[in-house]
């Protein structure tokens, strides 16, 4: 596995991609209300990047039509901006890529549009939270599939479960380098696989499932719900590994 180390300069250009992605997703946070659609939520995002010389990184990779990913209710993952107006009590993921001079940013959030019922509260705030405590327990030799297996503890914990299939992520030149990073352990030995080492950047992205944990690709061909037909959350920063700690880049 090729995880490149990152050295201070190539991570000072992350960190100036990274900020823009957390600028948008505070821009639209603030102006997102229910009616708004998620086209002109779209071009509201992509719009903002761009005044801020970034380019949408994700419209187009892999063939997705948009710079922002809009996953609504039972979406979890890689929604695709529609005519849909948001309605009072929805909940969205807004998922963000940006380029700056050859180097990336990401990041992701999930919102409720006005009052949202406790239930979705809580599911938030088990993806934020499983996010944060990733960050916090980072450290320079810790294994990636230790990691993995806290988040999935953290998330069982709170009565849900990681969607499965899809994971966090290093990134740097490319919106997706090594290593993959589940939200779940893969295999039986968490003190296996490769550590974390300092000058790495990457991606936690935890997403929660209320029951089932199993992918559904709506016919979209990129839409991800779980089997269980239930709403799901999702959050992201990317990080940097700096004196055996992580430092979150994807801030304002």
């Amino acid at each position: 596995m090729a995880i490149t180390i990152k050295k201070a300069q190539e991570i000072a250009k992350l960190s100036d991609a990274n900020k823009i992605v957390a600028k948008t997703l505070e821009y639209l946070t603030c102006n997102i209300h229910p009616g708004m659609r998620l086209k002109e939520l779209n071009a509201m995002g992509e719009s903002y990047m761009q005044s801020l010389g970034a380019r949408p990184a994700f419209k187009g990779l892999y063939g997705f039509p948009a710079g922002v990913c809009t996953s609504v209710n039972e979406v979890i993952i890689h929604g695709i901006p529609t005519e849909y107006a948001l309605k009072e009590g929805d909940i969205i993921g807004m998922d963000i890529g940006t380029e700056v001079d050859g180097w990336y940013g990401d990041s992701a959030v999930t919102i409720g549009v006005g009052q949202i019922s406790k239930e979705d509260e809580s599911l938030i705030a088990c993806a934020k939270d499983a996010l944060y405590y990733a960050i916090d327990i980072i450290h320079a030799e810790m294994r990636f599939k230790e990691l993995s297996h806290a988040i999935e503890q953290f998330i069982h914990a709170r009565g849900y479960v990681p969607l499965r299939g899809f994971c966090g992520h290093g990134i740097g030149r490319k919106p997706h380098e090594e290593p993959e990073l589940p939200n779940y352990l893969e295999g039986n030995n968490p003190k296996s696989g490769p550590k974390i080492k300092n000058g790495m950047v990457f991606c936690i992205e935890p997403m929660i499932c209320h029951k089932e944990g199993t992918p559904k690709i709506l016919e979209d061909k990129w839409s991800v719900v779980s089997t269980d037909g239930l709403r799901g959350s999702h959050y992201e920063h990317t990080v940097a590994i700096i004196d055996g700690k992580a430092e979150i880049l994807s801030l304002s």
